[in-house]
């Protein structure tokens, strides 16, 4: 992606969900149990990146020992659908948690989820490719009555 050499804020239309979710690696030499829960989210980040009827909006990807995904979703009943749907890449992997590892402690998951309301945000991103929120909305300068963060804020909430 290229670098937009310039002072950026993002701006979605409406109310939104944040979602983080992650995994933790707690027993690195149990390869066959850890393997296939960071294997199961690409193939989820795929599906929905192709159907923008999921009300997926899109995502970034932080890698590690601990990976971590941030999406962006239209609103929690788009996400919740998702999770429940029995024909999608989540409920199997979700199952197949379930079964072969549970509480057992070899690998740690968990996610997070936020509403955010109409306007309920500010950003800025400057020499940046197109990221985070940048990617799942519209991106503008940050000029003018978006120079700083109290004026980003403030013209959202109006």
């Amino acid at each position: 992606m290229p670098i937009l050499n310039s002072r950026m804020t993002a701006r979605i239309e409406g109310d939104f969900v944040v979602f983080l979710i992650g995994m933790r690696i707690n027993r690195p030499l149990k390869v066959h149990k850890w393997l296939p829960v960071a294997l199961a989210m690409p193939k989820m980040l795929k599906e929905l990146s192709g159907k923008p009827e999921s009300g997926f909006l899109g995502f970034e990807f932080f890698g590690g020992l601990s990976p971590v995904v941030l999406q962006y979703w239209r609103s929690f009943e788009h996400l919740e659908a998702y999770a429940k749907d029995r024909t999608g890449e989540h409920y199997p992997a979700w199952k197949a948690f379930n079964q072969k590892i549970r509480t057992n402690g070899d690998v740690g998951i968990w996610h997070e989820t936020y509403q955010v309301k109409a306007g309920a945000y500010e950003n800025v991103y400057v020499n940046m490719p197109s990221f985070g929120l940048g990617k799942a909305g519209t991106l503008q300068e940050a000029t003018g009555a978006h120079a700083s963060a109290r004026q980003r804020i403030q013209k959202n909430e109006a």
